[in-house]
């Protein structure tokens, strides 16, 4: 039987980021994260929905995080679910949480939200690298001319 686990949630966080390291010195950190959802109820009032989800991020994503976000920034975390169990006192405790291979800082420098996304990968995900126009071979030849037949025609939906 095949399976897929991914998540993708757009939230903000709850807390201040806590960086720490394991032994080998691989940076570590549980984030908060909320995530809204807002629906129409039965009578037609807007409800909001929060869910907290708890999130945790390896190596240099966390280090990432915890250098340039605090309580209250907008990310978006792209991972799986993972399942922790333990016993307290005799009973059996689970919790549901996400692990995070690839996030993205929402908001610009200064928490405006006005600047370019700011993405960063933990390394077990390929991160994407827009390339530039000198590497991608004939980008930027290719331009339509307009001079080919029906280029003009009223049908065409663009």
């Amino acid at each position: 039987m095949a399976s897929f686990n991914r998540v993708i949630l757009v939230g903000n966080l709850t807390r201040d980021i806590e960086l720490k390291y394991t032994p080998g010195g691989t940076g570590v950190t549980d984030i908060g994260m909320a995530v809204n959802d807002r629906r129409k109820n039965s009578s037609g009032e807007w409800v909001d929905e929060v869910t907290f989800v708890d999130v945790t991020l390896w190596g240099r994503t966390a280090e990432v995080a915890s250098e340039y976000l605090s309580k209250g920034a907008p990310i978006l975390v792209e991972g799986r679910l993972k399942l922790d169990t333990w016993e307290t006192d005799g009973q059996k405790r689970s919790k549901l949480r996400v692990v995070c291979e690839r996030m993205q800082m929402l908001s610009g420098a200064g928490g405006g939200g006005g600047g370019r996304p700011q993405q960063a990968d933990s390394g077990t995900s390929p991160g994407y690298r827009e390339p530039s126009s000198d590497a991608v071979p004939g980008r930027g030849d290719a331009q339509p001319t307009g001079s080919g037949a029906g280029y003009d025609d009223p049908d065409i939906p663009f």
